[in-house]
This record gives structure tokens, sequence and C-alpha cells, in this order.
């Protein structure tokens, strides 16, 4: 696939609903070792939402559709998380509301300012123990296959297992953040509910990529 279009966005939101509602109780579960235990719940209360509103929207520009599923997600899960991917998709999707297609650049620039607009708004960066430590690595690997002008496929490829490098790497670090840096250093060691969720979003875009169009 070299592009993706906003029925593309949609699959891709479905994708994401489909493994938060998989994961739920894990999600759960790393977020009540570190924090307030709700994690798995505003995860899929925020992409269901979503994922409602893409079904019976009509928008034709995948990054306007971005823009609207970044506001339901806002109102369905005003949580920390919530608010965070909310903010990021709606940034993102404002970066690149004029394109009719999204390729492997177009893409590249929606993950640096969903990134960007996330730590901006968390007040965040790599390296605190969060959703940042995932998706920063793979926004990295994105830039680099654009700048290579890698296809999509390939792009989403590397973004992918950086993403995953990243919450491996982010499970040995201490937390700086939210009530997790309550725990300091007994938070090392442990895996992050919030990098977790990054590559869920990334496995999102990844499975959408990776889809023959027939």
């Amino acid at each position: 696939m070299q592009v993706l279009n906003v029925s593309d966005v949609k699959s891709i939101f479905f994708h994401i609903k489909t493994l938060v509602d998989r994961e739920k109780e894990n999600l759960t579960a790393l977020d009540s070792a570190m924090g307030d235990g709700d994690l798995g719940i505003t995860m899929a209360r925020a992409f269901s939402a979503a994922q409602e509103e893409a079904d019976k929207s009509d928008e034709t520009m995948p990054g306007k559709l971005l823009i609207k599923l970044g506001m339901t997600m806002a109102k369905a899960s005003p949580s920390t998380m919530g608010t965070l991917l909310a903010t990021g998709f709606m940034k993102g999707g404002k970066a690149i509301e004029h394109c009719p297609f999204i390729g492997t650049a177009d893409l590249t620039i929606f993950f640096e300012v969903f990134v960007k607009s996330i730590m901006e708004r968390g007040k965040s960066m790599p390296g605190h123990k969060t959703v940042i430590d995932t998706l920063y690595p793979a926004s990295l690997a994105l830039r680099q296959a654009s700048d290579q002008q890698e296809s999509l496929c390939k792009a989403m490829k590397a973004a992918k297992t950086a993403g995953l490098l990243g919450l491996e790497a982010s499970t040995q670090m201490r937390a700086q953040y939210g009530r997790a840096a309550y725990y300091q250093e007994k938070s090392v060691g442990k895996q992050d509910g919030g990098a977790t969720v990054g590559t869920f979003i990334i496995e999102g875009f990844f499975l959408q990529t990776n889809t023959p169009k027939g």
C-alpha cells in the first residue's frame, strides 16, 4: 500500500480499538502496578467512541477525520492519557488536513506533530517512561524512511520495530511522570501502560499499511 485514504483511517481506528479491547485487562494490570488502574477502561472508552464516530462520518479527507476523531476521544475519555492522545490526533490531523491521501512523507509529518503535541501538553520527554518512549522512536524511524523515500509499508515496518524496541527500553527506565513517578526506583523493570498503548497505535497503522487492497 502506497497511500492511506479516509477509509484506511477508519480501519486503523478499528485495528487500534480491537487491540485495546483485547488487552484491556492487561492495560488495567499494568496501570494498577504504578497508577490508578483505570487505563484499560479509559482507553477502551476513547477508542470505542472514536470507532463509532468513524463509522458514521462522511468526511472525505483523512486529516480532517483524524481531527474529528481526536475531538471525539477528548469528550469520551477526559483522562490524562485520553486527553494527551486526543491532542495528538487533533494536532497531527491538522498538520495534514489538506492531504487527500497520506503517503510516507505525510504520515511522517503526522507522527512528528502527534508526538510533539503530546510532549508539549504532557510536559514529558523521551526517557520519562511514558507513551512517548514508543511513539518517539517510531516517528524517528518514519523520518528516516521518508528521507530515504521508502514505501509506506517499509516505513511502518521500521516504525513498528522502533516502537517495540522503545517499549523494551522503557521497561528499564525510572518513571518521572504522573502517579508512576511516586514509585521512583521501584518502577524500574515494570512495563509502562502508556508506552504499551503507544505500541497499539503504531500497530494499528502498521496493520492497515500492510493490508492488501482488493
